[in-house]
């Protein structure tokens, strides 16, 4: 399986032009991202794999613009990324619930933060919470809500104020694997709602090959791309993929690329 090159012909969302990160510590500077370059394209489902402290999030930061390049830069729909910006929700490892609002309240967050109209925030929120399986915990604290719960909150959040590029890191984590796997399938069903642009960053090979249309897999830090594998399983994905022999095919190819490279 040949490394894939990026269709020109469809509309791009992100580009990752020559990026590099360095940060300064006590012990002297330390690369994190080295020349990194790649393209999503619009309604894309990206999933960037790589080891534990490769410099995963550290290029998800620099998407969502809460960290500046050293090198290089990113460009959502052909401008500069300068900072953060409406157009981009973020769910991170941690659903990072405020603890003294209910699931609908915590969804309608950024919604207040950047002034939106009321009437029309709530009923986006309800409706997302529908849409994750949550109506009828809108009322419900989060101490009163599983961890899988808290994180389907989460991603109703970033969601709700109809982002163009939705950015994930580890989002499921924390979870058990029967909860993972669950998630997958939910996150699956609201991208194919939404066809929100979406960049996943995980360690998890066949969560990557679950959900993604390319895995960018990245090499240890400082961290470049070692390849970007197409994913050819039709969608809609289903669980019984998951034991396909097309399935294993991936994940023992990307697994390969993984082994071969940094045994």
């Amino acid at each position: 399986m040949e490394m894939t090159q990026f269709d020109t012909a469809t509309a791009t969302a992100i580009e990752i032009d020559r990026l590099s990160k360095r940060y300064q510590t006590k012990d002297g500077p330390v690369l994190a991202l080295d020349n990194v370059s790649f393209e999503i394209a619009k309604s894309e489902f990206i999933a960037v794999l790589g080891p534990s402290g490769c410099g995963k999030t550290t290029l998800l930061k620099v998407l969502a613009g809460l960290e500046i390049a050293s090198q290089g830069e990113v460009r959502m729909d052909g401008k500069p990324v300068r900072g953060p910006n409406r157009h981009t929700g973020i769910v991170f490892q941690s659903p990072a619930l405020m603890q003294w609002r209910s699931a609908l309240n915590n969804v309608l967050l950024p919604t207040e933060i950047l002034k939106l109209p009321a009437d029309r925030s709530k009923k986006d929120a309800l409706q997302l919470l529908e849409l994750v399986g949550l109506s009828e915990f809108a009322n419900k604290l989060p101490h009163e809500l599983s961890g899988g719960m808290q994180q389907r909150v989460a991603i109703a959040r970033a969601l709700v104020h109809k982002p163009d590029i939705l950015l994930l890191d580890e989002p499921f984590s924390a979870l058990d694997t029967m909860t993972r796997s669950q998630l997958n399938v939910e996150l699956l069903r609201i991208w194919s709602d939404s066809k929100t642009t979406s960049m996943l960053i995980t360690h998890s090979i066949p969560e990557a090959v679950f959900l993604a249309d390319r895995v960018v897999v990245m090499t240890p830090r400082p961290a470049k791309v070692a390849e970007i594998v197409n994913i050819d399983l039709p969608r809609p994905r289903t669980p019984e993929m998951r034991v396909s022999s097309d399935f294993v095919r991936l994940t023992d190819h990307i697994g390969r690329i993984i082994g071969l490279e940094y045994v």
